[in-house]
């Protein structure tokens, strides 16, 4: 049922179409202001504009319930910092002297006082606990920055949002829907600059499979605009029945994390608009915590996320893991973190903590560092399934094909099931224009609940291929090792000959014994070299069957793709035989052909 609250001033109800109005009215008085270049610039001045129109909005109706239950009501933003003081009426202030109270640390405040300045306020509030949404108010503000120059305006943008009303939950519903809007043009603009966002049908297939449960505390380390949390609280929201329910869902379910100031100030907004009261995201980088530092207290029920790959991390955070796994791309980072930060079976009730990852193609099949990591995947957690997305899914920021792992702390890891969506009826990959819809994972969401192997499914016995992998891989490194100790022996005796050489060196009398020692260096010496290459070759052999089996880049084999990716040779191989029995058949014909024309000439002579 939705909340319905007396309309402060009796202001009509904000519908859909003039809502959208307004905010294409302001995005074009914003156009002609000199300081803003592009949407990148528009839509986040446009947000926090909005934002403290909501948050006064919010305040009124908070007020009015407090006085109707007769308790204190204390404002989280004071006099005359609140909307209704500065940009309320539409003669109010403007041009100069508006860009100067919102700009300056200090100014000449609306009510004529001088004090600081809007956002120098807004970014000093605080709560007396560290859990208000004064906290929120201050974290969101320290990464705006105000770049219209022009007072006037300023001035009308204010004025058009201003015809804005956040009084029931009708209207937050209508901006939270229209905010997607935006929040997609936005990441539209951004992804020439590098940021790639999830689509929000895929955002919502990982929410429905992973199956957040109240209580559970869901984590995004990279949330960007807030998507995966969005809807996990959503999710979540649909559960509670009670106000003790509610509760657990504001404060205990909800975690988020952003490097970015722009992201994190939306995302914020995004969880605001949706009713989260006070989002907990943390401002910073995720991967800046040492590794190794990461304990029980830090560890959580269900990650989703799509960390972001391509980047490149500074030497100070590679450190901070460990120097076997340290490597500059970023998405191998996060997948290290992420399983560090899954809570283990004990501390929630039996019950492993889970993850739902978008990793790039090449997690699947990267080797070194990469296949060190899977190995530790595979071996620690349960990697349970693949989804393996279609091209263009990330169109227009990307083409590089992306997947859905999905494991538990259930592991080890024995068998993975692969699950290949399908490219669009008709079109070889999704695009900007015509992008993946949510009803197009209905196939693989009934699959999900009931698996069995088809034309886009298949199970992969992975504990079956690492116990056949090791016990040839195992004889080999054995080898190595053994070779590698005759090696040592080799060294340990030359280090006594080049004592006893020296010892000679000094003495009369003794050339045979130098020259002993002499042929007995040079033999150990090439058997050292000897016994070295044996090892290198032993572990070269041994490595090269054990570490392809975590190569995860596998092809269907009971899809047409999988003959696409015969190997050269094997193909040229295949092509050359069946020219041989293409000639072998044709030459039979012509033999038959012959015979048959013989036959008949005989018949008509006689």
């Amino acid at each position: 049922m939705a909340r319905r609250i007396p309309k402060a001033g009796g202001q009509p109800q904000t519908t859909a179409q003039r809502l959208n109005a307004l905010i294409k009215s302001a995005r074009d008085i914003m156009r002609k202001d000199k300081g803003l270049n592009g949407d990148l610039d528009r839509l986040p001045m446009l947000t926090w504009i909005m934002f403290l129109k909501f948050l006064d909005d919010m305040e009124m109706i908070r007020e009015q319930e407090a006085q109707i239950e007769g308790v204190k009501f204390k404002p989280v933003i004071e006099s005359p910092y609140r909307w209704r003081d500065w940009a309320a009426k539409e003669d109010g202030i403007t041009g100069d002297e508006l860009i100067a109270f919102i700009n300056q640390d200090e100014a000449i405040r609306p009510d004529g006082s001088r004090g600081p300045g809007l956002f120098a306020y807004l970014r000093n509030l605080q709560s007396a606990n560290g859990r208000d949404r004064r906290d929120v108010i201050a974290n969101v503000f320290r990464g705006v920055i105000n770049r219209m120059i022009n007072g006037y305006l300023l001035r009308d943008v204010i004025n058009k949002v201003n015809g804005i009303h956040f009084s029931s939950s009708e209207e937050i519903h209508t901006l939270g829907h229209l905010y997607e809007i935006m929040l997609r043009e936005m990441r539209d603009a951004a992804g020439d600059s590098g940021e790639f966002y999830t689509p929000r049908p895929v955002v919502k297939f990982m929410v429905e499979v992973i199956d957040p449960k109240l209580g559970e505390m869901v984590l995004d380390p990279a949330c960007g605009t807030g998507g995966f949390l969005v809807e996990a609280y959503t999710h979540l929201a649909g559960q509670c029945r009670t106000v003790e329910e509610r509760r657990i869902l504001q404060e205990r379910s909800i975690f988020g994390q952003e490097a970015k100031p722009l992201p994190y100030m939306l995302s914020q907004m995004n969880l605001l608009l949706h009713g989260l009261e006070y989002p907990d995201l943390v401002y910073g980088n995720s991967l800046a915590v040492a590794i190794k530092e990461i304990g029980d207290k830090d560890r959580v029920d269900i990650i989703m996320t799509n960390p972001p790959f391509g980047g490149e991390e500074e030497t100070g955070i590679k450190s901070r893991f460990p120097v076997e796994m340290q490597t500059s791309e970023t998405a191998l980072l996060f997948l290290q973190l992420i399983m560090r930060k899954l809570k283990r079976s004990r501390q929630s009730q039996g019950k492993p903590g889970r993850a739902a990852v978008v990793v790039p193609n090449g997690t699947l099949f990267g080797d070194g560092v990469c296949a060190r990591i899977k190995e530790d995947l595979l071996k620690n957690f349960n990697l349970h399934t693949i989804v393996r997305l279609p091209q263009g899914v990330f169109a227009p920021y990307t083409d590089i094909p992306a997947n859905l792992i999905f494991f538990d702390r259930r592991g080890p890891t024995r068998e993975i099931w692969i699950y290949e969506l399908p490219p669009p009826e008709g079109r070889k990959k999704y695009s900007k224009t015509a992008p993946i819809q949510y009803e197009e994972f209905a196939p693989c969401l009934d699959w999900w609940k009931k698996r069995e192997e088809n034309g886009r499914a298949w199970r992969v016995d992975f504990a079956a291929i690492k116990a056949d992998a090791l016990s040839l891989a195992e004889p080999l490194w054995k080898k190595a090792e053994s070779e590698r100790q005759a090696a040592a022996q080799c060294t340990a005796r030359l280090r006594e000959i080049d004592t006893g050489l020296t010892a000679l060196n000094g003495a009369e009398g003794k050339s045979s014994n130098k020259s002993a020692l002499q042929a007995e260096q040079q033999a150990l010496i090439a058997r050292r070299q000897a016994h070295e290459e044996a090892a290198k070759s032993a572990q070269r052999e041994g490595d090269a069957v054990y570490w392809p089996i975590y190569n995860l880049d596998l092809k269907n084999p009971n899809g047409r793709e999988a003959v696409e990716y015969i190997p050269p040779e094997k193909l040229l191989s295949r092509m050359i035989e069946n020219e041989r029995e293409a000639a072998a058949l044709l030459a039979d014909i012509a033999a038959l052909v012959k015979d048959d024309a013989g036959i008949m000439g005989s018949g008509e002579r006689g």
